[in-house]
């Protein structure tokens, strides 16, 4: 119970943000000026976008761990409120001496994805803007261990947001849904996990272009997609900065790190059994 209880508690914090308190929001663009979560923006009608996502991921359990992808994306706004994104994904892996994890040093490719993401409802019309994103990668290479797989998964991504200050500064929720099937192709073993989470983001302009901010993500492991085996959680802090570069040019920059987390059966204040120490992102996206 006092776990659910956390867990319902960081959920309503996050929904309590977004509620009511001055005039619909208008002004901000929150497509892309949040990293590693999403703003319920999709764009307009015709918009065409390239954009270049690099992720890196770092430190885990004893030994050294660095796991850096960098993905490459299309994106196309087809209807109103729809927005349609392809990416493919390359995957460099430096992991040596991690408990559990075999020792590689490798550049592979990953694998593919598509993100359809539908906007409900338009902030400047309603209390608050809400967007259901759908994303679904096939993987040839893990993207934890770097082992050889056939890995399938879907995120389901419940984003809000509102300004809280007109033209000044706005704030985002996710509600995240991740299940995900692997089989290791040395071995044969099939595994199955899910991932559920919870994010929160604030951003103020400070200048034209210019956004400063914080996201918080909250995130739950379990053994099976139905949420059948706690394996452990964490709370990952950092600071978002977003730059319009060009009237066709944008960068969005995060690092993050987990300043709370345990695995099951673990009394340490962090799981990085599960989770890295930290994490950190770099958009840089193009209009054509």
């Amino acid at each position: 119970m006092p776990v659910r209880a956390r867990a319902i508690g960081v959920v309503s914090v996050c929904i309590a943000t977004l509620l009511p308190f001055g005039g619909h929001a208008e002004g901000i663009d929150t497509e892309h000026i949040f990293a590693f979560m999403i703003g319920t923006d999709v764009g307009n009608v015709g918009e065409r976008e390239f954009q270049s996502q690099t992720t890196g991921r770092f430190s885990r359990a004893g030994g050294n761990y660095r796991a850096i992808g960098q993905e490459f994306e299309l994106e196309f706004v087809p209807l109103p409120n729809f927005r349609v994104e392809l990416g493919g994904t390359f995957a460099t892996h430096g992991i040596f001496g991690v408990p559990g994890f075999a020792n590689r040093n490798q550049f592979e490719g990953q694998g593919i994805s598509l993100d359809l993401r539908y906007r409900f409802m338009d902030r400047e019309k309603n209390p608050f803007g809400m967007t259901l994103a759908v994303e679904g990668h096939a993987d040839r290479v893990d993207e934890t261990t770097a082992a050889r797989v056939r890995q399938y998964g879907t995120e389901f991504t419940l984003a809000f947001d509102r300004e809280l200050i007109p033209n000044l500064g706005i704030a985002a929720v996710n509600l995240i849904y991740q299940p995900e099937w692997t089989r290791m192709l040395a071995t044969g073993q099939a595994e199955r996990e899910s991932t559920v989470g919870a994010a929160l983001a604030v951003m103020a302009q400070i200048r034209p272009g210019f956004f400063l901010g914080g996201e918080a993500r909250y995130f739950r492991k379990y053994e099976g997609i139905g949420l059948d085996d706690f394996a452990g959680q964490a709370l990952f802090v950092g600071p978002t900065a977003f730059l319009k570069l060009t009237d066709r040019s944008r960068l969005t920059a995060n690092w993050s790190f987990q300043a709370w987390g345990r695995s099951a059966g673990s009394t340490a204040a962090l799981d990085l059994a599960n989770f890295e120490r930290h994490q950190a992102r770099l958009v840089l996206g193009v209009n054509f």
